[in-house]
């Protein structure tokens, strides 16, 4: 058990790094895709990346269950990263970095609903404030705050989306299927529910723009490392460690893209950025700590996946 919180932990982490470096992949694929092409290329090659690993069938399934692998990718792969995109045309970037951070504190009140075994104490909310403290002067790093009602509250929704994703596969990992079969019968459900998108936003199938090296190797990462694998590690997280202790993990993206940027784009931290990273990792330990010392033990010990 103590070993599955740790797998659950590493897991998280190991998801959190990737998706906090995605932004320079898909900020080079911007320069000759549109968000929608991006999105369908990296999900339909996760999905068949996932075929291709774990080759079994899901079996077995009821009605009710099938109503919660549609509704997760429904949440999860369609409509997030549809809100995300469409937010960053009308908003600035630090804008939406900023609000879907929120999406812990959402996943938290969601779960108190939803999830029986989940209840957040105070510690978690004052992590969540100390963390959004860090994530802003991350984010921002002293430039000048400009709200956009329109993209703002996409963001917003974006982040309620993710929230309800989060309880959905916290729901999913207790019917007992191994990991891999549930995500990839989420991938599908997404995916279909993405299908109307390209007609929508004017998708051009031009699979030719991947002869060139560079485009390529950054869907790659976009599809087989972002999508396969990291959607592959977070719901196992969710499962070992539940929906809202792995949801906290959203608050280190930030953090993540200020090491990216120093290390590939050899961009310079600044003290604004370097004290919110403290606060960051402050308010990931403290949401992590004191909140569900207790919790967490009690629920290790009665579950064992």
């Amino acid at each position: 058990m103590k070993g599955n919180g740790t797998a659950g932990h590493l897991s998280a982490l190991l998801t959190i790094i990737i998706w906090g470096t995605t932004f320079i992949s898909t900020k080079i694929l911007l320069a000759d895709f549109r968000p929608v092409e991006i999105l369908f290329y990296r999900f339909v090659m996760g999905l068949a990346a996932l075929f291709v690993v774990y080759p079994r069938r899901l079996e077995g399934t009821n009605r009710q269950q099938e109503l919660t692998f549609a509704a997760a990718g429904l949440c999860g792969i369609c409509l997030y990263y549809l809100l995300e995109n469409i937010a960053l045309t009308y908003t600035m970037a630090s804008n939406v970095g900023v609000i879907i951070s929120v999406a812990p504190f959402f996943t938290a009140i969601l779960s108190h609903l939803f999830l029986k075994e989940e209840k957040p104490r105070a510690g978690f909310f004052i992590g969540f404030a100390v963390a959004m403290a860090g994530i802003a002067l991350i984010s921002f790093n002293g430039s000048r705050l400009k709200l956009n009602p329109t993209g703002d509250l996409l963001a917003l929704l974006a982040a309620l989306i993710w929230a309800f994703y989060s309880v959905l596969i916290k729901k999913i990992s207790g019917y007992g299927y191994h990991t891999i079969l549930t995500t990839r019968r989420v991938f599908c459900y997404g995916i279909l529910f993405m299908l109307p998108t390209p007609f929508l936003f004017d998708f051009q199938p031009e699979l030719t723009r991947f002869a060139n090296p560079v485009y390529l190797f950054n869907i790659l990462f976009l599809g087989l490392g972002a999508s396969a694998l990291c959607f592959v590690t977070w719901n196992f997280a969710v499962k070992a460690l539940g929906a809202v202790r792995t949801s906290v993990y959203i608050y280190m993206v930030p953090l993540i893209t200020v090491v990216t940027s120093v290390a590939i784009l050899h961009e310079k931290i600044t003290v604004l950025a370097a004290a919110g990273t403290v606060l960051t990792l402050a308010g990931l330990l403290l949401s992590e700590g004191k909140l569900f010392l207790r919790k967490g033990v009690k629920q290790n010990g009665r579950h064992g996946d």
